[in-house]
């Protein structure tokens, strides 16, 4: 038999018998990988159920209407205890994702996941940033709008729209900072949204209001002239009454020497 054939077959059994071993190391991970996954699987479904009943137990739903997010949550087609549940179960996903590709031996997937899980509580905690900053601004909406009805107020309404948006604002902007996505991009953007409205407010504020403080400085001069007028002094209030001051001195040492001297005048004549 020819060696070069003779070697050529031992070389591809050596292949095949090589693979053959992988194949069958690999199986007790394939099947771990595949177990670990399907419990948890089935774990992640069960806890969200579980949550989801705990929340509208508690009437977490109608919390979160007060709060502002219930809308937002509907936008998904879900309630916000939904949402919530949802959160949860990919959560415990993640977690078994990462122990089935341990198992797998796949560990630059679970180091990502791992990344990803550690990234979580940020998101967690910014949620309920967001739910609490949704109640405030919620509350100090009403609160302006309310003083602002009770001052009669036209704006009373555009004052507590503007209200709540500002603390919406400041939450966000916390929210955003705790999750870490361009926090200092966004810290400058809010800078610039609150120089804008600031600027906004003064320009309309003086081009809109300009003839009514006109007219209030212009009563204050009138005031004040006229007041400086009657009293005989510079017709600014200060010197003004500086000028009374003087004068009623000067009347009263005189009424005080006639009181002195009552036949003074007689004297004279």
């Amino acid at each position: 038999m020819d060696p070069h054939i003779t070697s050529w077959g031992n070389s591809l059994m050596a292949s095949l018998s090589s693979a053959m071993s992988l194949l069958f190391a690999a199986v007790p991970r394939v099947l771990g990988f595949l177990v670990i996954l399907g419990i948890g699987w089935l774990v992640a479904s069960l806890i969200e159920k579980l949550l989801v009943a705990i929340l509208r137990a508690v009437h977490f739903d109608g919390f979160a209407d007060r709060a502002g997010l219930g809308g937002m949550a509907r936008t998904v087609q879900r309630e916000p205890s939904g949402m919530l549940g949802l959160i949860a179960k990919w959560f415990v996903r993640l977690i078994v994702l990462v122990a089935a590709f341990d198992a797998l031996g796949v560990p630059a997937v679970s180091q990502v996941l791992q990344q990803l899980l550690l990234w979580l509580p940020n998101l967690a905690v910014a949620l309920v940033v967001l739910v609490i900053g949704g109640i405030a601004a919620n509350a100090l909406g009403d609160l302006v709008r309310r003083a602002a009805a009770r001052s009669r107020m036209n704006s009373h309404e555009v004052l507590g729209t503007a209200a709540r948006w500002a603390v919406w604002a400041f939450t966000i902007l916390v929210a955003v900072n705790q999750v870490g996505i361009a926090s200092s991009l966004v810290t400058i953007l809010f800078m610039a949204v609150v120089g804008a409205l600031a600027l906004a407010l003064g320009l309309s504020f003086g081009l809109g209001g300009r003839d009514t403080a006109g007219m209030i400085v212009r009563q204050i001069y009138e005031r004040n002239r006229r007041g400086g007028a009657l009293t005989g002094g510079p017709s600014l209030g200060t010197q003004g009454t500086r000028s009374r001051v003087g004068y009623t001195g000067v009347e009263h040492r005189h009424i005080e020497d006639r009181r002195s001297n009552p036949n003074g005048r007689r004297a004279m004549g």
